[in-house]
């Protein structure tokens, strides 16, 4: 159990504070309710181009990354379909300047002419380099697009193509900001060497006077029933192929998303993992093999990949991997291979809390999922699970009418696609 306090301001920014006297340092992390998940088709790409540009300088702070280093502080952020996280860590004795940074970006952030030009040549140039110009670069790409029709999660964090990014308007950009980046769409979390009641005025004097964000309410697309496994070859300069079996499971909050995440760390978790031992261990077809779960908040996928060995085909190796989960389904699990699975997971959410940002981080995250208590009540319940319950989930959801496969084949001379 991570200790904390929390109050909420009347613009609607959730406040939570962590007190650990044991350090000299603070944490000031500060989640925005927005990622891929809330953009549309065309303008795909915009909360990881505010990641970007919210280092861009604001109304009195013209670099960032200046005045923080001033005072020893450090920063760096991320997105993902879900969320943008922000995360300062610096002397406690300067907190005020973070929360000074974080304010005055979220109110008052630099969108004029360069800073919006500079930051589209970065992120385009990361899409390139990144996506398109490495191997197997832009196959999660496809992935998306086979397995979702419907949803936002048809494109990664990056933006669908680039042309999304290199088309999007100043206007466009202003609204985002306005309906995105407010309090009322935040999660802030101070942790370290700090006193409640003492931030608490410290938020209240830089953060009070912010206005609510200028939300338009939206739908966020419902994604079908899939009923019949979907196929795609993608051909592309690579040295070996490489197939990607994703399956649809539930959302991070729904019943079963735990169970399928523990499905995930059996199959994929470590060298002693089934997918290490029957697939790499005991095959000449697998030169690598994962499994993991998206972890979205709307029903995502459940993650299965791997590198060939030189020569094999991919639908090869995917017939290998079938009877391989076919096994699975219809085998009893080992309980003291299942309780070792566990305790790996125990030994991860340990290690995750371990440091000052790992807690300001989760606390964050799990007031976004709607309590900070959760993520304890998640992990008894992971613990929880039992072999019963696994063998209904893996029937359940490793089926494919529920499954997309993406096979991404050698092609030196020809990158192209083809729906199977």
């Amino acid at each position: 159990m991570i200790n904390y306090k929390s109050f909420t301001l009347d613009n609607g920014l959730q406040v939570l504070v962590h007190e650990d006297h044991s350090s000299e340092m603070a944490v000031v992390n500060l989640l925005y309710k927005v990622g891929s998940r809330n953009e549309e088709s065309g303008k795909s790409g915009l909360a990881h181009y505010f990641e970007h540009l919210m280092f861009s300088g604001s109304k009195n702070i013209p670099e960032f990354d200046t005045a923080l280093e001033k005072v020893g502080g450090e920063c760096n952020a991320f997105t993902n379909t879900d969320i943008t996280n922000f995360y300062i860590t610096l002397p406690a004795i300067n907190l005020d300047t973070a929360l000074w940074l974080e304010s005055d970006r979220m109110r008052f952030l630099n969108l004029k002419e360069k800073p919006i030009n500079t930051q589209k040549q970065v992120v385009i140039e990361e899409f390139k380099q990144r996506y398109l110009n490495q191997p197997y670069g832009d196959a999660m790409h496809h992935v998306r697009q086979l397995a979702f029709k419907n949803h936002p999660y048809r494109w990664p964090t990056i933006g669908e193509k680039i042309a999304d990014i290199e088309g999007v308007q100043k206007k466009e950009l202003q609204d985002f900001y306005e309906q995105n980046y407010a309090p009322d769409n935040a999660v802030l979390c101070i942790a370290g060497k700090v006193d409640f009641e003492t931030v608490k005025g410290k938020v209240k004097h830089w953060f009070d006077e912010i206005p609510r964000g200028k939300a338009v309410p939206k739908t966020i697309p419902t994604e079908p029933i899939q009923d019949c496994i979907r196929r795609k070859q993608v051909f592309a300069n690579v040295p070996t192929e490489a197939l990607y079996k994703v399956y649809k499971i539930p959302g991070r909050l729904e019943k079963n998303y735990l169970t399928c995440d523990l499905i995930s760390d059996i199959l994929g978790f470590g060298r002693s993992s089934l997918l290490e031992k029957r697939l790499i261990k005991n095959s000449s077809l697998f030169a690598n093999c994962q499994a993991y779960v998206l972890g979205n908040i709307d029903p995502g996928l459940l993650v299965i990949t791997g590198k060939m060995e030189k020569g094999v085909a991919a639908e090869d190796a995917e017939k290998e991997l079938d009877k391989t989960l076919e096994s699975f389904k219809n085998e009893p699990i080992d309980p003291t291979n299942l309780q070792k699975i566990k305790n790996q997971a125990e030994a991860m959410q340990t290690y995750e809390s371990v440091s000052l940002l790992g807690r300001a981080m989760k606390l964050a995250y799990y007031a976004y999922l709607g309590d900070p208590l959760l993520m304890n009540a998640e992990f008894d319940r992971k613990m929880a699970i039992t072999v019963e319950e696994i063998q209904l989930a893996t029937r359940k959801y490793l089926r494919d009418e529920l499954a997309s496969v993406v096979y991404y084949k050698c092609a030196p001379n020809n990158g192209s696609t083809e729906n199977l």
